[in-house]
């Protein structure tokens, strides 16, 4: 066995060593030996263990995949994160004030997707385990929140009754004011006999809904998330934030990028996560390319009270950005793309005099290619604020400030 010495994290938080050789679950300034596969070393051992390593608060950690980092301590995860973000900013030639990171607290997550297979005795539900397809059972997860754990008994019920034998279910459970979102693919076709199943299903395990391969089958109350305080019934498998300790902390910061606007155009807008709460205070136009997401902000705002005026427009940003002519009244843009970030529509941003732009993203590379387009030309990047809310993971999100030329000083 060769021996390694660990120099840095890579993006997905394994260790590297020259090469470069990537090694799981190791830490910079850790001697290890292990075997070289392609890029990988396997069979890892640690010789001389790294100070910020601890003992994982999860009995679970070394067989499951689902988190990358619990071997490390929280300080040592926070300052890696936020210099996850450094880096991909200084890439492009960018600097600017990098705000304390906000981390979610354990048994946060009120989402997650649970693998679910039938075997000889029933069925078994769980994560995967760490660079395997294998189901690792986590009844002691210290990820998810308590309610969406016991989604795992749910998966199992629903392998039981629709997966087949081959292929395991993929069960994306969500927390909600009125009980358990569920949504299936991967299962058996739907007929008459499964759809009496499945609905039953839901009756008995007091489901808010069950939607399997795109279909809702059942329904016993609308799943209801609060925004703010502000009621939603998003579409199945609708785009929500990971905790609501991370969606407030984007909110905030997007707040206090856009205080004093009266008109907003919040772009990529999803479900209403911030266009609905912005309403308190501003008229706002939210776009987003899911005609579905539309329709579900759309009837939250109705249904609210004392917000102004929502407009909403179903539009792909990625082929139909808003062009300057569009955004020229907007006082302030709000933009939270996926992870491919906004090429197109920055582009056409770079061009407006919109006074102030919050941009939320996922992905720091993507978020720093657009900066630059930006800050080319003439916006200042003002700071950014770092929020770890899929903690124990190499999962990074940011919100970042954006003034216009014209409002320095």
């Amino acid at each position: 066995m060769t021996e390694f010495v660990i120099k840095h994290l890579g993006v997905e938080g394994d260790g590297v060593a020259n090469g470069p050789l990537f090694a799981p679950l190791t830490l910079p300034g850790e001697t290890i030996t292990g075997q070289v596969h392609g890029s990988a070393l396997q069979d890892v051992k640690v010789l001389t263990p790294s100070d910020r390593r601890v003992a994982p608060p999860c009995r679970h950690f070394k067989s499951c995949g689902g988190c990358q980092l619990q071997h490390a301590d929280d300080d040592f995860v926070a300052a890696w994160k936020v210099d996850v973000v450094r880096r991909a900013l200084e890439a492009q030639g960018l600097e600017t004030v990098l705000r304390p990171i906000q981390t979610s607290p354990a048994q946060s997550r009120r989402r997650a997707g649970f693998a679910a297979r039938r075997t000889k005795k029933g069925a078994l539900a769980g994560f995967h385990g760490r660079a395997s397809d294998t189901i690792v059972a986590i009844p002691d997860c210290k990820l998810v929140a308590p309610e969406v754990l016991n989604g795992m008994q749910v998966a199992e019920t629903l392998a039981t009754a629709g997966a087949s034998r081959k292929t395991p279910l993929s069960v994306m459970v969500t927390t909600t004011k009125t009980g358990l979102d569920v949504a299936v693919s991967n299962g058996k076709p739907l007929d008459g006999p499964l759809r009496q199943h499945l609905a039953a299903i839901c009756d008995q395990m007091g489901l808010a809904r069950l939607t399997w391969a795109d279909e809702v089958v059942a329904m016993r109350t609308p799943p209801v998330h609060a925004l703010d305080g502000i009621d939603i019934t998003p579409p199945p498998g609708a785009f929500l934030q990971a905790t609501a300790h991370g969606e407030a902390a984007l909110l905030a910061a997007v707040r206090e990028i856009t205080e004093g606007a009266t008109r907003i155009i919040d772009l990529f807008a999803g479900c209403g996560t911030f266009a609905l709460p912005l309403a308190r205070t501003a008229e706002v136009h939210a776009v987003e390319g899911a005609p579905e997401m539309i329709a579900a902000l759309d009837q939250g705002w109705r249904k609210a009270d004392g917000l102004k005026t929502v407009t909403s427009e179903a539009r792909d940003l990625f082929r139909r950005p808003l062009l300057p002519d569009e955004m020229r009244k907007a006082q302030a843009i709000v933009l939270d793309p996926p992870r491919a970030g906004a090429e197109a529509q920055v582009a056409e941003l770079a061009k407006t005099t919109t006074p102030r732009i919050a941009y939320v993203s996922c992905n720091p590379v993507s978020f720093a290619r657009d900066a630059q387009v930006l800050v080319n030309a003439g916006f200042t990047l003002d700071w950014v604020q770092v929020v770890d809310q899929f903690r124990w993971s190499a999962h990074v999100e940011l919100a970042a400030s954006f003034t216009a030329p014209h409002m320095r000083g």
